[in-house]
């Protein structure tokens, strides 16, 4: 009860727990204005919560690298198929 009095009062803070939230459902969707305005101020505030963010952010390249790497693979599968 107390967090949600302090959030009324103070709009675009966060915790940490509820920034490492909104950092994954960045990765999803689009946010609303207030959560990336409570996002991005938290981000300069917070000391660990920048790290979490850099790891997201590998963590979707590392993915999309990845992607990339199979879908050349089977590309590669095809046309060694069809040279048979």
């Amino acid at each position: 009860m107390v967090h949600e009095r302090a959030s009324a009062v103070i709009p675009f803070r966060r915790t940490c727990k509820q920034v490492a939230a909104l950092l994954i459902a960045r990765e999803d969707r689009a946010l609303a204005l207030q959560h990336r305005l409570a996002l991005r101020l938290h981000l300069m505030a917070c000391e660990a919560c920048p790290r979490f963010e850099r790891q997201v952010l590998t963590m979707r390249s590392s993915l999309q690298a990845w992607r990339n790497y199979m879908a050349k693979g089977e590309d590669d599968e095809q046309t060694a198929k069809l040279r048979r």
